[in-house]
């Protein structure tokens, strides 16, 4: 029989802070130009949010159960987008809290540069950013 090892308790709260000191997060403007500079958006929300507020354009959707396997420049099931650990990739959840967790996470598997949006989708919509049709892709008006 294998001994249990203790696990450390940490809250939700103390996890992100943690996550966050490991990340230069990005602001909406600051996104949009790492994305013109050839950074990768990835929105990792759920279909039902992205079918009520719309996406970013150009934005690589990929749902968070799904986000280390199709990032990981190693990995069998890679999107065509993962090309090497030093992608600079720029994560968006809602409003910026389950991104800070994924942007660790795929730092976790070497990609170096990734971190995420502040505020998520959200903060980038507030922002007057280009917002396209969840269901389309058709960009709706400012």
């Amino acid at each position: 029989m294998t001994a249990e090892r203790p696990v450390a308790r940490r809250g939700i709260d103390t996890l992100l802070a943690e996550a966050r000191e490991q990340l230069d997060r990005l602001g909406p403007l600051e996104a949009a130009e790492a994305r013109a500079a050839g950074a990768l958006l990835v929105d990792i929300r759920y279909a039902a949010l992205r079918e009520r507020d719309g996406t970013i354009p150009g934005a690589l959707i990929v749902e968070r159960n799904e986000l280390e396997w199709r990032l990981d420049p190693e990995g069998s099931h890679r999107a065509p987008e993962a090309t090497s650990h030093g992608l600079r990739v720029v994560v968006i959840c809602n409003e910026g809290y389950a991104s800070s967790l994924a942007a660790v996470s795929l730092r976790q598997l070497g990609l170096h540069r990734a971190t995420d949006l502040d505020g998520g989708f959200q903060a980038w919509r507030a922002a007057g950013l280009p917002v396209a049709d969840g269901d389309s892709g058709t960009p709706l008006p400012g």
